[in-house]
């Protein structure tokens, strides 16, 4: 079973791309929407942050909000969260992959947008990233309700840019051109994906599997 690691930085147009994946036949890992499940009602997270930080729980699920802005900028704060919330997403994670394989699935996707960050990109077999010029990416998450422009940079920040995820990328997605023409990208991945998985990969994906 291939692993692809699918990832962007913000306003890039990942969340499209997954789901493109998905129209495709291709089972998606969320990591977005596993770290949603386990901080609503009865999530696994619940009662740990709340340990960790008194007053975000609200009707029995985590106010994200409200913890947004006990960690937010404050770089001990959010290591502190990532402590908890890394592990149980990984056990999420396992859980489908497991499910994936049982099935017999040929190629599935991780959604991850922190993957190179975290150096998840070290456990997938190909990494793909969505990319859009940085005035689309401005105009894209500006326009989201509650966003300023100083958050953006805030949240660009912790992200790695743009340029240098590209030249991580085995597979790039631009997605500033027209759904159609990233929608086509998708396939071409899927097609040289699946066309390799039975053959000698390229010499570049053979090194980074060998550093890792």
């Amino acid at each position: 079973m291939i692993l692809i690691g699918l990832t962007g930085s913000i306003g890039m147009g990942k969340s499209e791309t997954a789901r493109m994946f998905r129209r495709e036949g291709v089972p998606v890992y969320d990591a977005d929407a596993a770290v949603h499940a386990l901080m609503r009602r009865g999530g696994a997270a619940v009662a740990p942050v709340e340990a960790a930080f008194p007053g975000v729980v609200k009707d029995g699920a985590i106010d994200r909000p409200e913890l947004g802005k006990r960690v937010f900028g404050k770089p001990e704060e959010l290591r502190k969260l990532e402590k908890i919330i890394h592990p149980l997403v990984g056990q999420a994670q396992r859980r489908f992959l497991q499910a994936a394989q049982r099935r017999g699935e040929r190629l599935v996707v991780l959604d991850i947008p922190l993957l190179f960050e975290t150096g998840g990109d070290r456990y997938v077999d190909v990494s793909v990233v969505v990319s859009a010029p940085a005035a689309v990416q401005r105009k894209r998450v500006l326009a989201r309700p509650g966003m300023t422009a100083e958050r953006l940079d805030q949240v660009l920040k912790l992200q790695t840019p743009d340029a240098i995820k590209r030249r991580k990328a085995d597979f790039i997605v631009p997605s500033g051109l027209g759904k159609a023409f990233a929608r086509r990208a998708v396939r071409r991945i899927i097609a040289q994906v699946q066309h390799r998985s039975g053959l000698v990969w390229p010499y570049r994906i053979l090194t980074r599997r060998a550093r890792k």
